[in-house]
Order: structure tokens, then C-alpha cells, then sequence
């Protein structure tokens, strides 16, 4: 079965933004100009295709990356078939809670359209998704929303651009008018306005540009030739020369240079009033990379340990990334991947080199959203879901047993905050652990543990409303009724000196003994002063470091991973407070064993009492997560709010206009910020807002730490 369209003319991109920018409103555009919906569907009304979940329907945001297929034809080309586009389209989430699905979409995708809000500009969650862009070398094209909308500056957006995101962002387009008066917008490279009529908005008009706007347009287009003539060589001296490049010429450098991260095309338009999103698609097949514009994908060949690369081409070997579980009401668990290069067909065996498992491949599904088309073979470039895999998650590498490979793994933020959870009857005991199960499975930074204490269900995420996402979640698709605890921060500890400390267990019974003898070198992973920052992405894995250093023999080296668990038991089970510690270098040294009475439990609980030992001399510290938190408020009750965020610990970082309102920029822990949403609305009439989301964590100051303490105690 051949390849429907050629790998030229494959797009894999996302679209990504902060929370209400407009992102699942253009989405709805997309699909309906592709002639994948005959209907627009509307956040404010509930029907959209993209946010098909429940949750996603009531509280109008998006909460998992809805993937779509779709095809487009650009505007100035006459519509056939040879001139179709295909599109993988990633609608995410904008809602810091919601961070995982934008992280992981960054991974698999080739491009991304960023959607501002005309009014708001730059946006937190829009630095942050700007952020896992830039780590994951995705290019961009830049959409300035909500044009119409009272408030809105295409000036002031694309200057926020340019201050808080990147300086190399340019004008492709100009608003023509703006709030109720904007009209349509002009392209700068063809010097040529566009209006956009019909109903929908479908009928794409070219005209002249307006005589009021030519100077501006002028002066606009002169400083977008020069930003691009400025990515080649011939073409600058060209135009040093007096010779003006041609429309094509540029295009094609500009291409070049948005594929290499160089240049950041901004377009603008109003998503909801239907203007200006074609344009945008248009942008999407003349800037964003296909496959094989990126560089071949990079892995590790598990037999050899070398690096090995494949190729954007449907004769290499088959290696795809699974990116996303999802739990389909109708199908079971879908199993979302990118193929990086050859085929893969229904009812064949795939090879899993992340676990070493092989499982085959019932169905393959394509998805519209929440319409699913099957499909019997998948290519390279394309994204598609499997149905019914079994022992694969999320970042594992699937590929041809004969020619393995092992991508490298997608990094997840660690849950900050956690609750206790427990089921209301006795038949909602075993749903429950189902239903986190699976819900896990499918959200990487959703973690589920229990209390070695007390034996209750904990679960952790990265916010108030990420959990109570995830239990509403449990109850409508898992039927399973439970009772919630308080939220509660995720503490962590840590130690901030090198320390040494001796383990020695011997126990004498009638029979055969107990005999465990270690010596161990502890040393943080990080450097930890009080207050400093320390950042969740240490390399190693789990923030823990094991170094097995016995010379000799004098521990015999079956014993050897009892001595590494017995460590990290102990680090599980923390020193201060009881919270688990991270980021620590444990070195086992020296020790000694008896022939007859040693044993791998003996190690284990050696080991454990040498780290207790060694953290008292190590000087362990609790750590808390810091937030990094904006207020949008009327300067009225800035005084106020600033007080407030005085009182909470919070070190405030900056203010700014925007527009009638000021923005506040502040790091506060998040232990304080529990319930700020009713303070803020009572202290300011309700019409100051803020969004948070998690930075770093840093040391508790000591006393706040003897709170913790005695509240772990009580």
C-alpha cells in the first residue's frame, strides 16, 4: 500500500498558548477550513471537537492534547489534489496544571503556531510553552488572537514578543484596524491586503492595500527584507548592492530560517470573528519544516550502547516514540506515537527497546479529535494511535527487533502538590486502584504512593486543579466515589554537606545470625546554600546517585544492590520530617561480611542505619516548591496586593501596564498560596485574576521547617 502524500508535504505541528488566548477557538477554524467539520464549534457553547472530555466542556480550557489529521490547500494555489497538504495537528493545553501535555507534544512535533491574545500579549504559561519550544528545537510561527477584541494592540503583543520571548520575531502582517474596527490584515512580503468574507469567513479577498496603511506597510516591509536578506550571504550583498529580491527569494530564506530557530514569523487576525486563520495555515506549509527538513533523530543502539541515528525515509528501520496513553471509552487504551522513519502495518509484531517486550499490533487509528478513521499502515512522519498495547508507556521506544534503537526519554516535572485519597465503600476499593492505575499510566507527572505510615492513598500532581481533574475523572469514567483530603505541598529534603557514617548489623539467634557491615560517603548531587534554587532537572535518574567502590572483595558483590536499596528505602523514608529526599551521592566505600551469617537483608538494614547516621552529620534540610505567580489587578489595589503577597513570604520581581491594569511578577512558596483566588477576589471587588505555576524548589527557612515538623508529627 503506497504513502498517500509525499514527506514534503507532511506537518507535524501543535498549537500551543497560554490559557484563553484563543488556542482551541483556532483549532475549531482549522478543522472547519480543512473541511473536517461543516459547523464551527464554540468554547463558550460547549461543542467543541477538539475539548471533547466532560471536564474540557464544562470549564471551557482544554485539558489533553487532542490530536487531528486533516488536509489543507493554500489559498493562492487552485484547488486539486497534488496541491493538498497533509496536517498532524496538537491542539494543548494552556493551563500550567496541564503542562505535561504541551512537554510531550514538544517532542514529537516538528513545528508549533503560538496563539497571543491580542490584548494580554505574552502571557506566563506562554513564556513556559516558549520555554519546552526552545529545549525541544521546535520552530514557530507566532498568531496574535483576538484582534476584535476591546483592548487589543497588535504593536504592544508584538513588542512583548520581542521583550520577554525572542528578539528575532518580524512582521509578517499588519492588523488593518483594530477592536470593532479591525477589517482583515496585509501581507508585507506580497505588499497585498486581505479581507475575509462569506458567513465563515471562507471567501479570502485580495486587494489593494489602503492608502492610509502604504507608509506603514513601507516602512514595515523594508525592516522584514532586511531581517531576512540578513540570513544569506549572496542575497545581503544583492541588496547592498540596490538590487531588491524577488517575493520568492525571500520566501525561501525565510523558510530556511525559521526551520534553524533564526526567525519567528508573526501573524495576526481575530480566530473567533473568522479572520486571518487561512493565512496562518498558508504560513504553516511555506514556514514550518517537514520531516525531512530536521536532522535525523538521534538514539542509542541497546547491544552496543552507541549512538545511531534514522533517517526521515520509509526504507529505514521502523523506530517510532509512544508520547501519550489515553483511555477511550469505546476502544480501550490508545496508544499515541510519531514514526520517525519506515512502516509499520496493522497485525504485525512491534518491539519494544525500552522494556525489551514485543507486543503486536491489532489496530492503528487515526484520530479526528474525537472521530477515529482506522488505518492499515503508517508511515514515516505521520502520528498516529495503536489500540490495545499492553506494556507500553509513555516514552518508550517502539521498533524493528532486528534493528533496535532506544530514543531518548521525554523529562517530566515532579508533582509539587498531593493529597490523601480514600474510597467512599468498600466496592469502590478496588476500582480505585484500577482508575489510578490507568491514570497514571497515562499522566506522567500524576503520581500515586502510600503512606508508609499510616497506609493511606496519596496522590500527587502539579496543581489544585490538576487533582481535582483527576478525581472527577475517576468518578465519571471509573464510576469510583471517593473521599478527599486538604491539598498538601510536596516537601522534599535534602542534605548540605559531605558526610561518612558506619553501618553495622549483627543479631545472634539460636541458629544461623545476621551480619551486615558498611561504610558509605554521602554528598549532595547539587550545591545547597539557604535559599538557593534547585532545579528539578538534574540528569541522573530519580535526583540519586549509587557508587559502588569496594576494592578487594571486602563486601562480596552479590550484596551490592541490597546495600543500593537499603539506601534508597532510607531516602524514601527521609530524615527531618519523614519526606522523601533527593538529589544526594551515596558512596559505599568499605565494610566486611561473615561466610556464613551474611545475608542481602542484613546489607539492606546496615545500609539504611548508615544513611540515617550519615544525613545527621549532613545537615538535612526540607525543601518547598517556589511558584512563580503573576496578578493581573486595577493599580488601585496594588498597595494591597503586593501587602499580601509581602505577608505570604513572596519576593516580588516586577511590575508592568498592561493596558488599564498592572501586572504583578512575584516567586511565592506554594504552601501560601492555598485559597489566594477567594483573598485576591475579596481584597480587589473581584476583578484582579493571577495564574502559577511551579519554578524551583528552595530550603525552608528554620521556622518555618519547625512547623512542618511538628504538623508531620501531630
Amino acid at each position: 500500500m503506497a504513502r498517500e502524500y509525499p514527506l514534503e508535504k507532511v506537518r507535524n505541528f501543535g498549537i500551543i498558548a497560554h490559557i484563553d488566548a484563543g488556542k482551541t477557538t483556532t483549532s475549531e477554524r482549522i478543522l472547519y477550513y480543512t473541511g473536517m467539520t461543516h459547523k464551527i464549534g464554540e468554547v463558550h457553547e460547549g461543542a467543541t471537537v477538539t475539548d471533547w472530555m466532560e471536564q474540557e466542556r464544562e470549564r471551557g480550557i482544554t485539558i489533553t492534547a487532542a490530536a487531528i489529521s486533516c488536509r489543507w490547500n493554500k489559498t493562492d494555489l487552485p484547488k486539486a489534489a497534488e496541491n493538498l497538504t497533509s496536517f498532524n495537528i496538537i491542539d494543548t493545553p494552556g493551563h500550567i496544571d496541564f503542562t505535561v501535555e504541551v512537554k510531550r507534544s514538544m517532542r514529537v512535533l516538528d513545528g508549533a503556531v503560538v496563539v497571543f491574545d491580542g490584548v494580554a500579549g505574552v502571557e506566563p504559561q506562554s513564556e513556559t510553552n516558549w520555554r519546552y519550544a526552545d529545549e525541544a528545537n521546535v520552530p514557530r510561527i507566532c498568531f496574535i488572537n483576538k484582534m476584535d477584541r476591546m483592548g487589543a494592540s497588535f504593536e504592544k503583543s508584538f513588542q512583548s514578543i520581542i521583550d520577554r520571548l525572542n528578539k528575532n520575531a518580524v512582521r509578517m502582517q499588519l492588523p488593518i484596524g483594530s477592536e470593532e474596527n479591525f477589517e482583515g490584515v496585509i501581507d508585507l512580503l506580497k505588499m497585498k491586503a486581505y479581507k475575509f468574507e462569506g458567513k465563515m469567513g471562507d471567501q479570502v479577498i485580495e486587494f489593494d492595500i489602503p492608502s492610509e496603511h502604504k507608509s506603514d506597510a513601507e516602512m514595515y516591509r523594508a525592516k522584514l527584507v532586511e531581517k531576512i536578506v540578513e540570513q544569506d550571504d549572496t542575497l545581503m550583498n544583492e541588496y547592498l548592492e540596490g538590487k531588491e529580491p524577488t517575493t520568492s527569494e525571500l520566501k525561501k530564506v525565510l523558510r530556511h530560517a525559521v526551520i534553524n530557530n533564526k526567525i519567528f514569523p508573526v501573524y495576526t487576525g481575530s480566530a473567533l470573528k473568522n479572520k486571518g486563520v487561512q493565512l496562518v495555515l498558508d504560513a504553516v506549509v511555506d514556514y514550518l519544516p517537514s520531516p525531512l527538513d530536521l536532522p535525523a533523530v538521534k538514539g542509542i543502539d541497546p547491544r552496543t550502547g552507541e549512538e545511531i541515528e534514522r533517517h526521515a525515509s520509509d526504507t529505514d528501520p521502523f523506530c517510532a516514540l509512544a508520547f501519550k496513553l489515553q483511555a477511550d471509552p469505546f476502544v480501550g487504551q490508545l496508544t499515541f506515537f510519531r514514526v520517525y522513519s519506515g512502516s509499520i502495518e496493522a497485525g504485525s509484531y512491534l518491539y519494544n527497546s525500552t522494556n525489551g517486550s514485543k507486543e503486536r499490533l491489532g489496530r492503528i487509528v487515526r484520530l479526528q479529535a474525537d472521530q477515529r478513521e482506522e488505518v492499515k499502515v503508517v508511515y514515516a512522519g505521520e502520528i498516529a494511535a495503536a489500540v490495545g498495547l499492553k506494556e507500553t508507556k509513555t516514552s518508550h521506544t517502539l521498533c524493528d527487533e532486528a534493528n533496535p534503537i532506544v530514543l531518548e526519554q521525554i523529562k517530566f516535572p515532579e508533582p509539587v502538590i498531593q493529597l490523601r485519597i480514600e474510597p467512599k465503600t468498600k466496592a469502590d476499593q478496588e476500582k480505585m486502584g484500577m482508575a489510578l492505575k490507568k491514570l497514571s499510566d497515562e499522566d506522567p507527572t500524576f503520581k500515586v504512593t502510600t503512606d508508609p505510615e499510616t497506609m493511606e492513598t496519596l496522590i500527587a500532581g502539579m496543581g489544585e486543579l490538576h487533582l481535582e481533574i483527576i478525581v472527577d475523572r475517576m468518578k465519571r469514567e471509573f464510576g469510583v466515589e471517593a473521599n478527599v483530603g486538604k491539598p498538601q505541598v510536596a516537601y522534599r529534603e535534602t542534605i548540605q554537606q559531605e558526610a561518612e557514617a558506619e553501618g553495622k548489623y549483627i543479631k545472634q539467634t539460636g541458629g544461623r545470625g545476621q551480619y551486615g557491615h558498611v561504610r558509605i560517603r554521602i554528598k549532595p548531587l547539587l550545591p545547597v546554600v539557604e535559599g538557593a534554587k534547585i532545579s528539578k532537572n538534574t540528569t541522573r535518574e530519580d535526583h540519586f546517585e549509587f557508587i559502588n567502590n569496594i576494592k578487594g572483595g571486602v563486601i562480596p558483590q552479590e550484596f551490592i544492590p541490597a546495600v543500593e536499596k537499603g539506601l534508597r528505602e532510607a531516602m524514601e523514608r527521609g530524615f527531618v520530617a519523614g519526606f522523601k529526599m533527593e538529589d544526594i551521592s551515596c558512596e559505599l566505600y568499605d565494610g566486611s561480611y561473615h561466610d556464613v551469617d551474611s545475608s542481602e537483608i542484613a546489607f539492606k538494614i546496615a545500609a539504611s542505619m548508615a544513611f540515617q547516621e550519615a544525613a545527621q552529620k549532613a545537615r538535612a534540610v526540607i525543601l518547598e516548591p517556589i511558584m512563580k505567580v503573576e496578578i493581573v489587578t486595577p493599580e488601585k489595589f496594588m498597595g494591597d496586593v503586593a501587602g499580601s503577597l509581602n505577608s505570604k513570604r513572596g519576593q516580588i520581581e516586577g511590575t508592568e501596564e498592561r493596558g488599564m491594569s498592572q501586572v504583578v511578577r512575584a516567586k511565592v512558596p506554594l504552601s501560601e498560596m492555598f485559597g489566594y483566588t477567594t483573598q485576591l477576589r475579596s481584597m480587589t471587588e473581584g476583578r484582579a485574576g493571577f495564574t502559577m505555576e511551579f519554578d524551583h524548589y528552595e530550603v525552608v527557612p528554620p521556622n518555618v521547617a519547625q512547623t512542618i515538623i511538628a504538623a508531620r508529627k501531630a
